[in-house]
Parts: structure tokens; C-alpha cells; sequence
């Protein structure tokens, strides 16, 4: 039995995920405390809805709360936990020592750092187990996060560069998607034109990166003719330090991570 508490957007997109891979409504237990919202997961994916002590002999038990709330959650579910019951927990900035100070440290706990693209099947999961989480485990918390997209396993140290990489990594393409638009904007084009072209051209170039198996360097240097459009463009980003500046973004979402994880 799989069991998720918290059916926010990350919570409801891993239900609708699992029930659309193989897992029946049966299969799965909500834990969601909008009576509303869990009237309609019910109406709408044919699954239960319990409470938090209910869900925690589950199998398999998804956290999927917000930060602030966790600490308050684990507290509650740990007097109720099943034996052998894997925790995973989606909420950023939680480490698997904070899980396991909460629940114990016979627990078996995957500390998963999600990305919103999760939301429409094309998400990337990176997953760290605590001390008593096995291989087994990892599988098996690589088996249920598969059904949003596609999961690696990493070392713990690594979690707050995921987070800055690919946790904050879609902000990144819309922030230069926008721009993009405006810029054709800017030049005249009709916006629901200048949408279309940046939407497609996006989604074709990162279908090229996935299936090419080039490298992106290798790649953008087939689209830069020597004096044409693309090296006259590329000149002008290396001349403004957008490279530069995309690393020191990056960093300093790692950093931000880093202190959110030390509270």
C-alpha cells in the first residue's frame, strides 16, 4: 500500500502518476485535510481518503506537505508507523538526519528533491536515502517517483546543487523564454507568434539534447555558422557575461539551499 500525505500540485501530480502506471485506486491511500479538495481526489481518482495515522502503516509513505510543516507532521506520524514503512519526503530543504531524528533511526527514510515539470509526467528527481534506507529501498522510491518523469540517486552533500540545478532549473528556461518573447515583441512580432516560435524552439532543442546524446557544447556549435546570425548573438551574451552570471545564479540558489537545510 502506497500512501501520500499532502495532495498539493506535487502530491496530486505523483497520485495521478502512479494511478496512470500501473497502480490501481486500491493500491493508494490521500491524506489531504481540505475536506473539499479531498472530496473531489476522491470523486475524480476513485481513492481514499484517511488520516495521517491511518496513512503511516502504509508501505510506503509519501510526504508531500510544505517545509514549514513537516517537523509538526513527523511528530504526529511517528507513534503510528507501520513496521518496516519507508518514508520519502518531497518537501525542500529536509534533510534525511531531521526525518530520522523525528521518526527514529530504525526508519527507513529517501530524502527526493523534485521539479515542477513532475506536474505533466517530464519531471527530474534526484533521491537520497538515510542510514537505514537499502538499495531495496532506493528501487523502490525510484519505482513509485518514475511515474512523474525520470529519478537519480545522489550522494546527500550533493541535494542543495539538484536543488539549484534542476529543483530551480525550470525557472531558469522560462526566465529566458520570456525574454526571448519580449524581444520579438520588441521588434514588432505578435506576441501569440513570438510565443509559438520560443515554445517550439525550446522544446525541440531540449528533445535534441535528450535524444542526441551530444554534448550541449557540440550542439550549439552546429547552429553557430563562423560570421553568422547565431556567433553575432552568442558575442553579445559572452560580452554582457550572461555564462558568469548563470553560474553565480546558480551558486547562489545552492547557497540559499544550504542555509534553508540548516534552518
Amino acid at each position: 500500500m502506497i500512501a501520500i500525505i499532502g495532495a498539493g500540485k506535487m502530491g496530486e501530480a505523483l497520485l495521478a502518476g502512479l494511478l496512470g502506471t500501473g497502480h490501481g485506486p486500491e493500491d493508494v491511500l490521500v491524506t489531504e485535510p481540505r475536506a473539499e479538495h479531498a472530496a473531489e481526489l476522491r470523486e475524480r481518482y476513485g481513492v481514499r481518503t484517511v488520516p495521517a495515522a491511518e496513512a503511516a502503516a502504509a508501505d510506503a509513505l509519501v510526504l508531500a506537505v510544505k517545509p514549514q510543516d513537516m517537523v509538526d507532521l513527523l511528530d504526529e506520524l511517528n507513534p503510528h508507523l507501520g513496521a518496516g514503512t519507508m518514508v520519502i519526503s518531497v518537501a525542500a530543504g529536509i534533510t534525511t538526519a531531521v526525518l530520522e531524528k523525528h521518526l527514529g533511526d530504525g526508519v527507513p527514510v529517501v530524502r527526493a528533491m523534485p521539479n515542477t515539470p513532475a506536474l505533466v509526467g517530464k519531471g527530474m528527481t534526484a533521491v537520497t536515502g538515510g542510514r537505514a534506507a537499502d538499495p531495496a529501498h532506493l528501487e523502490r522510491a525510484e519505482e513509485l517517483l518514475r511515474a512523474v518523469g525520470e529519478v537519480e540517486v545522489v550522494a546527500e552533500r550533493h541535494m542543495d546543487t539538484v536543488t539549484a540545478i534542476s529543483g530551480s532549473g525550470p525557472a531558469y528556461f522560462y526566465f529566458i523564454a520570456e525574454t526571448m518573447v519580449e524581444a520579438g515583441v520588441a521588434m514588432g512580432m505578435p506576441r501569440a507568434t513570438a510565443q509559438r516560435l520560443v515554445r517550439q524552439t525550446i522544446s525541440g532543442a531540449s528533445a535534441m539534447l535528450g535524444e542526441s546524446g551530444e554534448h550541449p557544447v557540440v550542439l550549439r556549435e552546429a547552429v553557430t555558422s563562423p560570421g553568422g546570425t547565431t556567433a553575432a548573438a552568442v558575442r553579445e551574451l559572452e560580452r554582457h557575461g550572461v555564462r558568469t552570471a548563470f553560474t553565480d545564479a546558480i551558486e547562489a540558489a545552492r547557497d540559499r539551499s544550504r542555509a534553508l537545510s540548516e534552518g
